[in-house]
C-alpha cells in the first residue's frame, strides 16, 4: 500500500514545476478563503484591469500607441465605475427604500390575490394558502429586520467604502500601466523550466478573458435593454429589477428563473392579469430569448462548452466557497481545474515524453 502511495506521488509531483503549482494553488486558496474580504478591492481592480485589456488590444491592432491605448481604457473605465457609482446606484437604493416601505401593502394585495385560488382550482386549499401567508409574513418580517440592521450596521464602514472607492481606481492604473512588469517580477518566484505552467496559462488565459469581458458585456447589454424595456412599460421598480435581471446572467440557468419571480410579482401586483401583464411577460420573454439564443453564442464563441451539470455543480461549489466572486468566476475556475487536469503529467504522459526524447 505504501509503495502504491509513494510510485502515485512520485508520478504526480517528479518534477519541480509541479510542486510548485501545487503550492501556488494552496497558498491562493488560503489568501481567498482567510483575507477575501480585505484582498476585495485588489480582486475587483485585477477583475476591471483584465476587462479592459480588451481595449488596449484592439486599439493596439489599430496601430495605437500604447500610452495612448491605455489612457482611452482607463478614461473609460472611470466612466463606467463612477457613473455606476453615482448614477445607477443612487436610483436603485431610492426604489429598494420605496419598495420596503410599500412591502406591507403588496404583501397585502399578494394576500388578496392568493386568497382567490382556491376559488379557482381544487389543486390548492384555503388552508396550504393561508399556512403560505403566514410563513411568507413571518420572512417579509425577518427580510425587513435584515434591512434595518444592515442599514445601521454598515454606517462604520463608510469610511471603508470611501477607501475603496479611491483604492480601486489607482489599482486599476498600476494594474493597467505596469502589466508587464509585475507579470515579469512575478516570474522570478517560478522555476525557469515551466512548460506546465506555460501550458496551463496559453489555455486559460484567451478564455478567461473571454469570458470575464464577455459577461460584463452581457450584464450592461441585458440590464439596459431590460431598464430600457420597464421604463417603456412604466413598471414599478424599474432600476431595480433591471439591475436584478441584468446581474442575474452571472449565474447561469438559476439566475434567469430566480429573477424571474419578483418580475412576475410586480407585474401582477401593479396591473393584474390584463394585457400590460402579458405584454410583461412577452418583453421579458423576448429579452431572455435573445439573451440565450443570440447574445451568449456571439459573446462565449471562443470559451470552452460545459455541460450544464458541470456548470451548475461549479456555481454551487466555487460560490458557496467565495460567495458573489466565486458565482461569477464559477466558470473560468471550472476551465482552470480541467486544464490543470489535464495538463498534469501522468505516467503516459511521461512515457510518452521519454520515447519522444529516446528518437
Amino acid at each position: 500500500m505504501l509503495r502504491i502511495i509513494s510510485n502515485w506521488v512520485d508520478r504526480l509531483f517528479a518534477e519541480e514545476e509541479t510542486v510548485v503549482l501545487l503550492l501556488l494553488i494552496i497558498v491562493a486558496l488560503v489568501l481567498i478563503i482567510t483575507l477575501g474580504h480585505v484582498l476585495a478591492p485588489v480582486i475587483a481592480s485585477l477583475v476591471f484591469a483584465f476587462m479592459m485589456q480588451g481595449v488596449i488590444a484592439q486599439m493596439m491592432r489599430w496601430r495605437a500607441p500604447r500610452w495612448l491605448a491605455i489612457t482611452v481604457s482607463y478614461l473609460l473605465f472611470m466612466s463606467l465605475f463612477f457613473g455606476f457609482i453615482f448614477g445607477l446606484m443612487p436610483l436603485v437604493w431610492n426604489q429598494l427604500t420605496s419598495l420596503v416601505q410599500e412591502l406591507p401593502l403588496l404583501l397585502r394585495q399578494l394576500q388578496s390575490a392568493l386568497m382567490q385560488l382556491p376559488e379557482r382550482s381544487d389543486l390548492v386549499s384555503e388552508a396550504q394558502v393561508r399556512e403560505l401567508i403566514g410563513v411568507a409574513g413571518v420572512e417579509v418580517g425577518k427580510l425587513g429586520q435584515q434591512v434595518v440592521s444592515f442599514s445601521i450596521g454598515q454606517i462604520p464602514n463608510l469610511v471603508g467604502v470611501l477607501i475603496y472607492l479611491v483604492l480601486v481606481p489607482i489599482l486599476v492604473f498600476f494594474f493597467l500601466k505596469d502589466k508587464d512588469l509585475i507579470l515579469g517580477w512575478l516570474k522570478h518566484f517560478l522555476p525557469h523550466r515551466r512548460p506546465l505552467m506555460a501550458k496551463i496559462w496559453l489555455e486559460m488565459n484567451d478564455q478567461v478573458a473571454n469570458y470575464v469581458r464577455g459577461k460584463g458585456i452581457e450584464i450592461v447589454i441585458v440590464g439596459v435593454a431590460t431598464y430600457i424595456s420597464f421604463i417603456w412599460m412604466d413598471l414599478n421598480y424599474a432600476a431595480l429589477l433591471a439591475l436584478l435581471v441584468g446581474l442575474s446572467v452571472v449565474i447561469p440557468y438559476i439566475g434567469a428563473a430566480v429573477v424571474t419571480i419578483p418580475v412576475v410579482i410586480v407585474g401582477y401586483l401593479q396591473w393584474g392579469v390584463g394585457s400590460e401583464f402579458y405584454t410583461l411577460l412577452l418583453v421579458y420573454g423576448i429579452i431572455q430569448g435573445l439573451d440565450g439564443n443570440v447574445l451568449v453564442p456571439l459573446l462565449f464563441s471562443e470559451v470552452v462548452n460545459m455541460h450544464p451539470v458541470a456548470i451548475i455543480l461549479s456555481v454551487l461549489v466555487f460560490g458557496g466557497v467565495w460567495g458573489l466572486w466565486g458565482v461569477f468566476f464559477a466558470i473560468p475556475l471550472a476551465t482552470l481545474v480541467k486544464a490543470i487536469l489535464n495538463a498534469w503529467p501522468t505516467q503516459t504522459n511521461n512515457s510518452s515524453t521519454m520515447g519522444d526524447a529516446s528518437r
